[in-house]
């Protein structure tokens, strides 16, 4: 539900991850959601790894890049809606909502380890990556989850700064001479003892996992900060006022980030609690302004085909893992030496690098993905197909 001064849209519709469940809601969550998912594609399919702008890749460790910051605004935004879905159990747990949060955990996780990291490409179980981007959505939002319902607003943030300065705690004292090193930091070292070496991502160098399991802790934080802003959103009025509330908090937790990063570095692979400062505030201004634009002047069109990424993000984001894999697993086309080469490689290498360049043509490769997944949520859309996971 909206406030009194808010837009309703022209065509309500149930998003399936973030629908407010009441009367009217806010396009912006949608089209903020759906950014998301156009920036996850656009970073995850470059058409050479070798050639891409480096805004479009992530910082090596400390630091943050633009690429940084959609992980984490995506599971604030996985807050907000929270807020919203939360509201018909007026945010207190009760059977359907803990079975209902029980369920999706479950689902989300399992989409993840089964579908995109156990596709039916890999032969060799004992190197199965055990944890992934889908599997610290969903033990994100089953922790927040059961923050944001167990506890009241005010114990809500006496306890996130609780769980904010204790990791920041436990990794100082865990990780030896440098703590948030990459090889020597607690996070990996609990990763290596629960899941073994093989079973880590392995594209640092050595095995660790930048979704691994301690890192859900802050990573749960971060959803929690979204929840609070869509109760801004919701129990603030009038809706200027809530906004300027949400610009505020945002230009403060983007200003704490910075200033912890001396001690704690801003760090995505550890999701430091700096980190999480500092993103939770961007994501702030950033939704902030996407309800005054959307929502409150009524700017839409632009946002339309980001609305309708938003409306299905999970489901677009699976298949558009499991097109790449497709194309690199399955298809072979001629490389014109009397060789082939797979799909993906063929793509760029045939098509666009001589189309606009190496770096060029693989920025282009990447916005042609995210052109066609945004068709696909076109047509969900006009079909009203909501997948929900």
């Amino acid at each position: 539900m909206t406030s009194p001064t808010a837009t309703a849209p022209a065509t309500p519709v149930a998003s399936p991850d973030a629908a407010p469940l009441l009367a009217r809601r806010y396009d912006a969550l949608d089209v903020f959601r759906g950014l998301t998912i156009a920036g996850m594609i656009l970073v995850n399919t470059p058409g050479s790894w070798a050639h891409v702008y480096a805004p479009l890749r992530h910082a090596a460790w400390h630091g943050a890049t633009p690429t940084d910051l959609i992980f984490p605004f995506f599971l604030f935004i996985v807050g907000v809606a929270m807020w919203f879905s939360f509201s018909k159990f007026e945010h207190r747990p009760s059977p359907a909502v803990l079975k209902k949060i029980a369920r999706r955990v479950v689902l989300i996780f399992a989409v993840g380890l089964l579908i995109l990291n156990a596709h039916p490409y890999v032969r060799d179980y004992g190197t199965l990556r055990i944890m992934g981007v889908l599997q610290r959505i969903a033990l994100a939002y089953g922790l927040a989850s059961l923050l944001c319902l167990y506890l009241r607003p005010k114990a809500l943030l006496a306890t996130s700064a609780g769980l904010l300065l204790g990791y920041w705690a436990l990794l100082w004292a865990g990780g030896g001479p440098d703590p948030y090193a990459l090889e020597t930091n607690l996070a990996r070292q609990i990763d290596l003892f629960i899941f073994g070496a093989d079973h880590l991502y392995q594209g640092f160098g050595v095995p660790f996992d930048p979704e691994g399991l301690l890192a859900t802790i802050p990573a749960a934080v971060t959803v929690v900060l979204g929840y609070l802003a869509g109760r801004t959103l919701r129990a603030t009025a009038p809706l200027e006022k809530a906004l300027l509330h949400l610009f505020l908090a945002g230009t403060a937790l983007l200003l704490a980030g910075v200033v912890w990063n001396p001690l704690f570095p801003i760090n995505k692979p550890l999701w430091t609690s700096s980190y999480v400062l500092y993103t939770g505030g961007i994501a702030m201004i950033g939704l902030a302004w996407a309800v005054w634009l959307i929502d409150v002047k009524g700017w839409r069109r632009w946002a339309e085909p980001f609305r309708w990424m938003g409306l299905n993000p999970l489901f677009l984001y699976v298949l558009s893992g499991l097109w790449v894999l497709a194309l690199i697993r399955w298809v072979r086309l001629p490389a014109g030496d009397g060789t082939t080469m797979n799909g993906y490689a063929w793509l760029y290498q045939k098509v666009f690098a001589p189309l606009a360049g190496p770096l060029n043509g693989s920025l282009l490769f990447a916005l042609a993905h995210v052109a066609v997944f945004m068709l696909l949520g076109w047509l969900l859309y006009r079909r009203r197909l909501f997948i929900k996971l």
